[in-house]
């Protein structure tokens, strides 16, 4: 009887062993198998962290057009290091032999200091003619804050758009140039030395229909607002703040997350198309400004062709 009953207790015993023999090997190959799919998802992300500046083109032909006009769009700076004095930057930009520069808001930041687009705006100074509106992190930095960058606008006499339009002739085209301030301009009006209107819509309004006698471009900081652009009938819209949705898994998901978009944004970046409207969003050039890192989104400067059509 005791020793049916040892038996029996052995028994157990073996099979308790063998269980958590079983579940240790089991953890082990999970372990394992964990750890493998950790490595390949680094060595997917790794080559997607590159940040370093790329050019993305664009070309778009017009009637009104004469030869060609080259614009090199500049937006999200975030006041981003490129280099001593910019000169990285400034040299992409110069290799491109733009006919004028246009700047798309947010090229200060609201926390990082203004050195960096100071030294950016002092080595296009003169040099280009340069366009530029407010982004929403200009309007967040606070009345006086706000104030001392419009001064280092006006300083290296770049023009700020803000429910205007400029017309400009060049290389014997002419365009039409319009502007208007970031939606969160209304935080920092009573400190606005440029106050000509009460806010975004208001700039939006006054500026009217496109004209159709000129090709018409409007410069603007918010690609979500895109039908409001499409119903005044602009022939081309630059915006960025969505910054490419700061992750992009590259053919499958144009962008992760973007600001006042959400998830999955429409407008992460890149050409869009509606009506006789075309949008071009850059995903811009802000690096150290966020913690979250850049994944296969690398920063960019845009570059847009505008040319005519061959005549026959």
């Amino acid at each position: 009887m005791r020793n049916n009953r040892n038996s029996k207790i052995n028994k157990a015993e073996d099979k308790i062993s063998e269980t958590a023999h079983t579940q240790k090997a089991d953890q082990k190959k999970k372990s394992k198998l964990f750890r493998i799919l950790f490595l390949i998802l680094i060595i997917m992300i790794l080559p997607g962290l590159y940040a370093g500046l790329t050019i993305q083109n664009y070309e778009l032909k017009d009637e009104r057009i004469e030869g060609s006009v080259k614009i090199a769009m500049v937006s999200d700076l975030h006041s981003c290091a490129y280099g001593k004095a910019q000169k990285k930057l400034i040299d992409a930009i110069d290799a491109q032999l733009p006919d004028l520069i246009l700047l798309g808001g947010d090229i200060f930041d609201d926390k990082l200091s203004d050195r960096n687009t100071e030294e950016f705006l002092a080595g296009i100074s003169g040099r280009y003619p340069c366009y530029y509106v407010t982004g929403n992190h200009e309007c967040w930095s606070g009345r006086d804050n706000f104030r001392k960058k419009m001064e280092i606008l006006q300083k290296y006499q770049i023009t700020r758009l803000c429910g205007e339009r400029d017309i400009i002739t060049v290389n014997n085209s002419t365009i039409t140039i319009c502007g208007v301030d970031d939606p969160d301009i209304s935080l920092v009006r009573d400190a606005d030395p440029d106050r000509r209107s009460s806010d975004f819509e208001t700039e939006l309004s006054e500026l009217g229909q496109s004209p159709n006698d000129y090709f018409t471009i409007l410069l603007t900081h918010r690609p979500e607002l895109f039908e409001k652009y499409v119903d005044k009938g602009y022939d081309l819209v630059l915006a960025g703040h969505a910054h490419g949705g700061q992750w992009r898994i590259p053919v499958i998901l144009n962008g992760v997350y973007a600001p006042d978009q959400g998830l999955f944004p429409k407008y992460a970046g890149g050409k869009y198309v509606k009506n006789k409207t075309t949008m071009i969003v850059s995903r811009g050039l802000g690096r150290e400004s966020t913690p979250i890192p850049r994944i296969y989104n690398p920063p960019e400067l845009v570059i847009i062709q505008l040319t005519g059509f061959e005549k026959r």
